[in-house]
């Protein structure tokens, strides 16, 4: 498992429990709304919701003007994540 990665379960009805470390620490509680982005089956759970979407839209507004489609740049960011994952992980094998 990857440095710093924490284990969470999903239960019966899809819910998942942050750890009270996590919550203490990013000020998280009961209620609040947070963004969850799906990068191609890599979750990314963001608790400020404004400055992401506000970043997507950005993201997704150049990459109109360059022609690029969101397929191509998730299908590069997964090859570049493989790559990673060889350089760092594959060799302690």
């Amino acid at each position: 498992m990857a440095e710093g990665a924490i284990l969470v379960q999903v239960g019966r009805r899809g819910a998942l429990t942050l750890p009270k470390k996590l919550r203490e620490k990013y000020n998280i509680r009961s209620g609040d709304v947070l963004t969850l982005l799906d990068l191609g089956g890599t979750f990314v759970l963001i608790p400020k919701v404004s400055v992401v979407d506000k970043l997507a839209d950005e993201i997704a507004r150049k990459l109109r003007e360059q022609g690029v489609t969101l397929e191509e740049m998730l299908y590069s960011l997964q090859e570049e994540r493989e790559k990673y994952y060889e350089e760092r992980y594959a060799a302690r094998v």
